[in-house]
């Protein structure tokens, strides 16, 4: 489709009701196979789906909280570009679960949703005290993240492969951003290092749950479509000790033990237990209550 000027496609919406995302953009996913493998459960794809869209979407939102606040102008264009980078990868795997699931749209499943429907991990919901959590954060999850869409490139469902081949590009530069502030920061001066420290013990009881397969991963995982968390574990686990060596920290900071979702010391940051079961959590239903406030105030809207 060919527009005059930019202003032109972001207004254009007579073939795409999408408005929450902008319209008149090409679809990265054109020409990809989108049947459902064969023997594959609907349903539990669906919710992978979903896990893997929620995870980035939360996080994309929290994200897009930090425009503005970050210590240069350069860091607040990094931290915005790599929500949008999520908010892409939500974008594509909401509509998947919508497709596979045969109703909704991404729209409907990012808006319409309470808080009890999500399956995010709860990583991704905490906020962030400053931007030493706020990277320490991002590191653990783009390491994580990283490690599970490059192995489902190679796995059966096309789509999700497709996602998880333009997300490996993406979210290597999230590594990689988060790492070099964490370095910066822990290897700093005498405050920073302090708050690098003090960010790296508040994640730690966070870390358990990423590792550990919910009944869908290992019924998915079996049919060659889902990725067992665990698999991942001792790869992320060496590249946190890398950077946390090189940080000067306690290398073994963000050890997630066995993948066990009770590691990690007890108290007033244990998250306890996991984000996949959903739940009214108060850091989500007040993400909800600033993401979703718009599109509820004008149902069916478009732009």
């Amino acid at each position: 489709m060919g527009f005059d000027d930019a202003y032109d496609a972001l207004t254009d919406h007579d073939d795409d009701s999408r408005w929450a995302y902008g319209t008149g953009f090409t679809d990265p996913l054109a020409g990809v196979p989108a049947d459902v493998p064969d023997g594959v459960s609907r349903a539990d794809l669906a919710t992978y789906a979903l896990m893997l869209g929620d995870d980035a979407l939360i996080l994309s939102h929290r994200l897009q909280q930090w425009v503005t606040r970050a210590p240069e102008l350069e860091d607040e264009l990094a931290l915005a570009n790599i929500a949008l980078d999520l908010l892409g990868q939500a974008r594509l795997l909401l509509s998947r679960a919508a497709a596979v699931a045969g109703a909704g749209s991404e729209d409907t499943l990012a808006f319409g949703r309470s808080a009890g429907e999500f399956h995010h991990v709860r990583l991704v919901e905490r906020a962030d005290a400053d931007f030493a959590q706020l990277v320490g954060r991002l590191l653990v999850f783009a390491t994580w993240r990283l490690a599970l869409l490059d192995r489902l490139t190679a796995l059966r469902d096309p789509v999700l492969a497709a996602v998880a081949a333009k997300g490996v590009k993406e979210v290597t530069y999230h590594r990689d951003y988060a790492a070099q502030w964490v370095v910066r920061l822990g290897d700093g001066t005498a405050v920073s290092r302090e708050r690098m420290a003090a960010a790296v013990s508040t994640l730690r009881p966070f870390l358990g749950e990423l590792f550990v397969a919910g009944e869908v991963e290992s019924r998915l995982g079996a049919g060659g479509v889902a990725v067992d968390p665990g698999e991942v574990l001792a790869e992320c686990r060496a590249v946190f000790r890398q950077v946390l060596a090189a940080a000067t920290l306690d290398p073994d900071g963000l050890d997630p033990g066995d993948g066990d979702p009770g590691d990690g010391d007890p108290g007033d940051g244990d998250p306890g237990g996991t984000g996949r079961d959903g739940g009214e959590r108060a850091d989500l239903v007040a993400i909800l209550e600033e993401m979703q406030g718009f599109a509820r105030s004008v149902p069916g809207g478009v732009w």
